[in-house]
């Protein structure tokens, strides 16, 4: 017995050891990942190349996910804010004496890849070399590529060059099998949001819109390939109708898409030849990870001036909800007030990239928008998307700056609440009964359909929040309420078009924004400074947990699927009354 427990405390005190030991090391592999992660200065060799890496999915501002991290994981997610950075660095840094364009598998949306493509062309000014090198070119990379000096393919290679297509999920069938009725309440014809509940295919209307506006994003695309490839706009136009995709390499040569085929070994010799390094020697390659932490050849602001840029990406929550992917209207407006109330800042660059969501969650943000414009100017950099609610948020706003793809308008609202009375009741056998003290207690409840005057108050609300809508729009765009209403109707418009419409006031990125924002508070020296501040490894770490690594898993897994999936996930949180798109737009 003494034996025993003898050798059952040895057990244990081995148990305590071992976990100790593990503990110490799970804190050095942590405490090394922080410092890793903690953006040590890069110092820059001579004759470097910066390789930009075309591929994993662009974000408005990407936050690392610790979880992943540990789990040995690479997303490949980044942030749009680190590309321009670290190109307009490569730009400023005399040691870094060009930039190649890795193509790769890249989804990234058309504001975003204009904004690229634009900082590139900018970066073209220095008079360095800008190549790109790819094997299979997706369709967005080439339109980046495209700007180069040199594209140069793989002889086995493909490049993507085919035009845009749109699809949209139709539900209706599913849920008629399964026994849901969508109970739809909307105002605005063009307001589509709702389609894919109560139909198989696209309205009229619906088709009419995105129709127009793929034209006037691709017609964007035609045009910048055109000027730099010097291919007449008809000749793409004619080479996407054959589909590039599917052509052999030669083609792209001789139609002068591509100027040269070289293997991968090919290339690397190349940019020795252009870095002037020598055949044995390495070459001093920096990634967009150590462009991150490169520091900028700037003077140090002294005027104590801060130009402020707050970014607002994602579906608007309502209230204090938000997915860890969205809007949070109760954070947001806090973190405006003290925008609002901090005089050290004399101007605020409003970054929206949403494609809309809660109507009360997006009044709430515009109140906060109105208040802080009260106090010094506020410019709106639209990205990718500033749709619906994301429209709401921005139109209060000085001055408006939109790229030329940008997707933005949709002013219109709807709500969807289910009827399930027939999955329930026929399909499932459950039933239900119960009392109510007044007629309309059990508004809203999913196992039976409206009645008439429930229709008539729930289409009450939806029309006086329309109204609100284009209210809060003429105000902030100095326009009648039936000007508005000409161009609302819920209908999507490229920044191009919003132009026109007097919607948007300038087309151009969030460099020119931030130039708009200095001009309107009167300031020459200024430092930037971007809100809301980002989590470090540590509290994100303990923030994310399974929600967001399971939430990055989906969004590798899913690809195009993700952004339907993520939607309809949202259903269940969302208010009743939305003001949003009903898709995400990714050229491929």
């Amino acid at each position: 017995m003494k034996d025993f427990l003898k050798y059952m405390l040895a057990a244990i005190v081995g148990v305590c050891i071992v976990g100790v030991v593990f503990t110490i090391i799970g804190i050095m592999s942590i405490a090394g990942m922080v410092a890793s992660s903690s953006g040590s200065e890069t110092k820059v060799s001579d004759n470097s190349v910066f390789i930009l890496n075309l591929s994993g999915s662009v974000e408005e501002r990407a936050q690392p996910n610790p979880l992943s991290q540990l789990m040995g994981d690479n997303f490949e997610t980044y942030g749009l804010n680190d590309i321009l950075s670290s190109i307009k660095k490569a730009k400023e840094n005399e040691k870094i004496k060009g930039i190649c364009l890795n193509a790769g598998v890249f989804a990234c949306s058309p504001a975003s890849l204009e904004e690229i493509r634009n900082a590139l062309k900018d970066f073209k000014e220095s008079g360095k070399f800008l190549v790109a090198y790819g094997g299979n070119y997706l369709q967005s990379t080439y339109y980046l590529a495209s700007v180069a000096d040199k594209v140069a393919i793989n002889p086995q290679g493909s490049l993507g060059w085919h035009g845009i297509a749109t699809q949209i999920y139709f539900l209706k069938d599913l849920y008629d099998k399964i026994g849901v009725e969508m109970q739809v309440f909307r105002v605005g014809t063009y307001k589509s949001a709702v389609e894919p509940y109560i139909a198989t295919q696209m309205s009229d209307a619906n088709r009419e819109q995105t129709q127009a506006f793929a034209n006037s994003i691709w017609n964007q695309m035609v045009a910048d390939v055109s000027a730099s490839r010097n291919i007449p706009a008809d000749s793409l136009n004619a080479l996407a109708d054959r589909n590039m995709d599917l052509q052999s390499t030669e083609t792209y040569i001789a139609t002068g898409l591509a100027d040269t085929l070289i293997y991968q070994d090919g290339m690397l010799a190349y940019l020795k030849q252009l870095t002037e390094t020598d055949e044995d020697d390495a070459l001093n390659k920096l990634y967009l990870e150590d462009m991150v932490n490169v520091q900028r050849n700037v003077p140090k602001d002294k005027s104590g001036n801060v130009l402020a840029v707050y970014y607002a990406a994602g579906t608007i929550g309502t209230g204090g909800f938000s997915t860890d992917e969205g809007i949070n209207p109760e954070k947001v407006t806090k973190d405006l007030r003290r925008l609002r109330e901090d005089e050290s800042i004399k101007a605020v660059v409003f970054r929206v990239n949403s494609p809309g969501g809660s109507a009360f969650g997006s009044e709430e943000i515009w109140r906060e928008i109105t208040l802080l414009k009260e106090k010094k100017p506020v410019i709106v950099s639209m990205g990718d998307y500033a749709a619906s609610g994301g429209y709401y948020i921005s139109c209060a706003a000085d001055w408006i700056v939109a790229q030329p793809t940008t997707l933005t308008g949709s002013i219109g609202i709807y709500g969807a609440i289910p009827n399930a009375d027939k999955l329930l009741n026929d399909k499932l056998g459950i039933h239900f009964d119960g009392v109510k003290t007044n007629k309309l207690a059990d508004f809203g409840v999913i196992n039976r359909p409206f009645n008439e005057e429930e229709k008539a108050l729930m289409q009450g609300m939806i029309n006086r929040g329309y109204e609100l809508f284009t209210q809060r729009c003429a105000d902030g765009r100095k326009m009648s309420v039936d000007e508005i209403k000409q161009i609302a109707e819920g209908r999507v418009w490229t920044g191009e078009m919003a132009k026109d419409l007097k919607l948007v006031d300038e087309l151009g990125g969030i460099d020119r924004a931030i130039e708009v924002a200095a001009e309107r508070a009167e300031i020459e020296d200024y430092t930037v400074m971007s809100y809301p501040k980002q989590e470090d490894f540590f509290t994100s770490l303990m923030s994310s947990g399974k929600e967001r690594y399971l939430s990055a898993r989906l969004k590798t897994e899913l690809g195009a699927l993700y952004e339907p999936f993520r939607y309809l996930q949202s259903i269940k949180e969302s208010d009743r009354i939305q003001a949003r798109l009903p898709f995400m737009l990714t050229i491929k």
